[in-house]
Protein backbone atom coordinates (compact mmCIF):
# COMPACT_ATOMS: atom_id res chain seq x y z
CA UNK A 1 0.00 0.00 0.00
CA UNK A 2 1.35 3.39 -1.05
CA UNK A 3 1.63 5.91 1.80
CA UNK A 4 0.67 9.51 0.99
CA UNK A 5 0.81 12.54 3.28
CA UNK A 6 -1.67 15.29 2.33
CA UNK A 7 -1.01 18.72 3.88
CA UNK A 8 -4.32 20.57 3.58
CA UNK A 9 -6.31 22.76 6.01
CA UNK A 10 -9.62 22.58 4.10
CA UNK A 11 -11.32 19.55 5.67
CA UNK A 12 -13.83 19.14 2.84
CA UNK A 13 -11.18 19.00 0.09
CA UNK A 14 -8.95 16.77 2.20
CA UNK A 15 -11.79 14.33 2.83
CA UNK A 16 -12.72 14.14 -0.86
CA UNK A 17 -9.14 13.47 -1.95
CA UNK A 18 -8.57 10.94 0.82
CA UNK A 19 -11.77 9.00 0.11
CA UNK A 20 -11.10 8.92 -3.63
CA UNK A 21 -7.47 7.81 -3.48
CA UNK A 22 -8.10 5.17 -0.82
CA UNK A 23 -10.27 3.33 -3.34
CA UNK A 24 -7.04 2.63 -5.26
CA UNK A 25 -4.87 1.06 -2.55
CA UNK A 26 -3.40 4.33 -1.28
CA UNK A 27 -3.24 5.19 2.41
CA UNK A 28 -3.72 8.95 2.84
CA UNK A 29 -2.89 10.74 6.09
CA UNK A 30 -4.06 14.36 6.29
CA UNK A 31 -2.19 17.07 8.22
CA UNK A 32 -3.81 20.44 8.84
CA UNK A 33 -0.64 22.39 9.62
CA UNK A 34 2.92 22.64 8.35
CA UNK A 35 4.26 21.89 11.84
CA UNK A 36 2.33 18.61 12.08
CA UNK A 37 3.53 17.56 8.65
CA UNK A 38 7.18 18.34 9.43
CA UNK A 39 7.09 16.20 12.55
CA UNK A 40 5.33 13.34 10.77
CA UNK A 41 7.86 13.31 7.92
CA UNK A 42 10.76 13.32 10.39
CA UNK A 43 9.22 10.27 12.09
CA UNK A 44 8.38 8.31 8.94
CA UNK A 45 8.89 9.24 5.32
CA UNK A 46 5.88 8.55 3.04
CA UNK A 47 6.08 7.62 -0.63
CA UNK A 48 4.49 10.83 -1.90
CA UNK A 49 3.43 14.24 -0.54
CA UNK A 50 0.43 16.32 -1.64
CA UNK A 51 0.93 19.90 -0.51
CA UNK A 52 -1.28 22.99 -0.32
CA UNK A 53 0.45 26.38 -0.51
CA UNK A 54 -1.49 28.51 1.99
CA UNK A 55 -1.53 26.88 5.44
CA UNK A 56 -2.61 28.33 8.82
CA UNK A 57 0.92 28.30 10.25
CA UNK A 58 3.06 28.97 7.20
CA UNK A 59 3.60 28.58 3.49
CA UNK A 60 3.70 25.20 1.79
CA UNK A 61 6.72 26.22 -0.26
CA UNK A 62 8.79 26.38 2.94
CA UNK A 63 7.75 22.84 3.79
CA UNK A 64 8.63 21.82 0.24
CA UNK A 65 12.15 23.22 0.68
CA UNK A 66 12.43 21.46 4.06
CA UNK A 67 11.52 18.13 2.47
CA UNK A 68 13.99 18.63 -0.35
CA UNK A 69 16.78 19.36 2.13
CA UNK A 70 16.50 15.88 3.64
CA UNK A 71 14.55 13.71 1.21
CA UNK A 72 15.71 14.64 -2.26
CA UNK A 73 13.82 11.89 -4.09
CA UNK A 74 10.47 12.09 -2.27
CA UNK A 75 7.79 13.00 -4.87
CA UNK A 76 5.90 16.23 -4.10
CA UNK A 77 2.77 17.57 -5.81
CA UNK A 78 1.40 21.04 -5.05
CA UNK A 79 -2.43 21.24 -4.90
CA UNK A 80 -3.27 24.91 -4.67
CA UNK A 81 -5.48 27.77 -5.91
CA UNK A 82 -2.32 29.76 -6.73
CA UNK A 83 -2.37 29.31 -10.49
CA UNK A 84 -0.42 32.28 -11.81
CA UNK A 85 2.61 31.46 -13.93
CA UNK A 86 4.96 33.03 -11.38
CA UNK A 87 3.49 30.84 -8.61
CA UNK A 88 3.85 27.67 -10.66
CA UNK A 89 7.43 28.56 -11.55
CA UNK A 90 8.15 29.28 -7.88
CA UNK A 91 6.64 25.93 -6.84
CA UNK A 92 8.88 24.00 -9.18
CA UNK A 93 11.80 26.15 -8.08
CA UNK A 94 11.17 25.15 -4.46
CA UNK A 95 11.43 21.48 -5.41
CA UNK A 96 7.95 20.31 -6.44
CA UNK A 97 7.69 17.52 -9.02
CA UNK A 98 4.20 18.50 -10.22
CA UNK A 99 1.74 21.35 -9.74
CA UNK A 100 -2.06 21.01 -9.82
CA UNK A 101 -4.32 24.06 -9.65
CA UNK A 102 -7.63 23.91 -7.75
CA UNK A 103 -10.30 23.05 -8.66
CA UNK A 104 -9.15 19.78 -10.20
CA UNK A 105 -10.64 16.45 -11.26
CA UNK A 106 -9.85 13.65 -8.83
CA UNK A 107 -9.29 11.21 -11.70
CA UNK A 108 -6.69 13.55 -13.20
CA UNK A 109 -4.93 13.86 -9.83
CA UNK A 110 -4.87 10.07 -9.54
CA UNK A 111 -3.31 9.77 -12.99
CA UNK A 112 -0.66 12.36 -12.14
CA UNK A 113 0.20 10.51 -8.93
CA UNK A 114 0.61 7.23 -10.80
CA UNK A 115 2.80 8.87 -13.43
CA UNK A 116 4.99 10.50 -10.80
CA UNK A 117 5.37 7.26 -8.85
CA UNK A 118 6.40 5.48 -12.04
CA UNK A 119 9.06 8.10 -12.73
CA UNK A 120 10.24 7.91 -9.13
CA UNK A 121 10.58 4.13 -9.35
CA UNK A 122 7.90 3.41 -6.78
CA UNK A 123 5.70 1.37 -9.11
CA UNK A 124 8.63 -0.97 -9.63
CA UNK A 125 9.04 -1.25 -5.88
CA UNK A 126 12.49 0.31 -5.81
CA UNK A 127 11.64 1.27 -2.25
CA UNK A 128 9.84 -1.07 0.10
CA UNK A 129 8.01 0.10 3.21
CA UNK A 130 6.66 -1.46 6.38
CA UNK A 131 5.63 0.80 9.27
CA UNK A 132 8.66 3.08 9.89
CA UNK A 133 11.09 0.88 7.95
CA UNK A 134 12.13 1.79 4.40
CA UNK A 135 14.42 -0.35 2.25
CA UNK A 136 15.91 1.11 -0.93
CA UNK A 137 16.86 -1.77 -3.19
CA UNK A 138 18.82 0.36 -5.66
CA UNK A 139 21.04 1.85 -2.96
CA UNK A 140 20.94 -1.28 -0.77
CA UNK A 141 20.20 0.95 2.21
CA UNK A 142 17.73 0.66 5.09
CA UNK A 143 16.15 3.48 7.10
CA UNK A 144 14.20 3.53 10.34
CA UNK A 145 12.36 6.81 10.05
CA UNK A 146 15.09 9.24 9.00
CA UNK A 147 17.95 7.19 10.49
CA UNK A 148 20.02 5.07 8.10
CA UNK A 149 20.94 1.72 9.61
CA UNK A 150 24.13 -0.29 9.17
CA UNK A 151 23.15 -3.89 8.43
CA UNK A 152 25.34 -6.84 7.62
CA UNK A 153 24.69 -8.52 4.27
CA UNK A 154 22.77 -11.48 5.81
CA UNK A 155 20.66 -9.03 7.86
CA UNK A 156 19.92 -6.96 4.76
CA UNK A 157 19.05 -10.03 2.68
CA UNK A 158 16.77 -11.33 5.43
CA UNK A 159 14.93 -8.02 5.69
CA UNK A 160 14.68 -7.75 1.90
CA UNK A 161 13.17 -11.23 1.61
CA UNK A 162 10.57 -10.46 4.28
CA UNK A 163 9.65 -7.07 2.79
CA UNK A 164 9.38 -8.47 -0.74
CA UNK A 165 6.90 -11.01 0.64
CA UNK A 166 5.09 -8.71 3.07
CA UNK A 167 1.98 -10.36 4.46
CA UNK A 168 3.23 -13.88 3.72
CA UNK A 169 4.79 -16.37 6.14
CA UNK A 170 8.28 -17.36 4.94
CA UNK A 171 9.40 -20.78 6.12
CA UNK A 172 12.73 -21.04 7.91
CA UNK A 173 13.98 -23.58 5.39
CA UNK A 174 13.26 -21.25 2.50
CA UNK A 175 15.09 -18.39 4.22
CA UNK A 176 18.14 -20.54 4.89
CA UNK A 177 18.19 -21.74 1.30
CA UNK A 178 17.65 -18.28 -0.16
CA UNK A 179 20.22 -16.37 1.88
CA UNK A 180 22.96 -18.87 2.68
CA UNK A 181 22.72 -21.96 0.48
CA UNK A 182 22.75 -19.86 -2.70
CA UNK A 183 26.17 -18.62 -1.62
CA UNK A 184 27.45 -22.15 -1.22
CA UNK A 185 27.69 -21.75 2.54
CA UNK A 186 26.49 -24.46 4.88
CA UNK A 187 24.83 -23.12 7.99
CA UNK A 188 22.63 -24.56 10.70
CA UNK A 189 19.22 -23.36 11.82
CA UNK A 190 20.70 -21.36 14.71
CA UNK A 191 22.38 -19.02 12.22
CA UNK A 192 18.98 -17.71 11.16
CA UNK A 193 17.87 -17.25 14.77
CA UNK A 194 20.97 -15.21 15.59
CA UNK A 195 20.69 -13.11 12.41
CA UNK A 196 17.03 -12.35 13.11
CA UNK A 197 17.86 -11.38 16.70
CA UNK A 198 20.51 -8.90 15.53
CA UNK A 199 18.23 -7.51 12.82
CA UNK A 200 15.43 -6.91 15.31
CA UNK A 201 17.80 -5.17 17.70
CA UNK A 202 19.01 -2.79 14.97
CA UNK A 203 15.39 -2.09 13.99
CA UNK A 204 14.51 -1.39 17.65
CA UNK A 205 12.37 -4.54 17.93
CA UNK A 206 9.65 -3.62 15.41
CA UNK A 207 6.15 -5.03 15.89
CA UNK A 208 5.85 -5.57 12.13
CA UNK A 209 8.19 -8.61 12.15
CA UNK A 210 6.23 -11.60 13.44
CA UNK A 211 7.61 -14.96 14.55
CA UNK A 212 5.39 -17.81 13.40
CA UNK A 213 6.34 -20.49 15.90
CA UNK A 214 7.76 -23.70 14.38
CA UNK A 215 7.37 -22.30 10.85
CA UNK A 216 9.18 -19.03 10.15
CA UNK A 217 8.58 -15.30 9.99
CA UNK A 218 6.13 -12.84 8.52
CA UNK A 219 6.30 -9.07 8.00
CA UNK A 220 3.15 -6.95 7.95
CA UNK A 221 2.06 -3.36 8.55
CA UNK A 222 0.79 -2.66 12.06
CA UNK A 223 -0.16 1.00 11.66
Amino acid sequence: MTEIYYIEDDASIARSVKEYLEQYDFRVTVYGTVAEAREAIKQMCPQLVLLDWNMPDGQGNRLCRFIRSGWRELPIIFLTVKGDAKDIVAGFGDGADDYVVKPFELSVLHSRILALLRRAGQSGQSRLYCDEIMLDREKMSVYLGKEELGLSMPEYQLLLLLMENKGKTILRGRILEHIWDNSGNYVNDNTLTVTMKRLREKLHHPACIKTIRSFGYRMEDTV
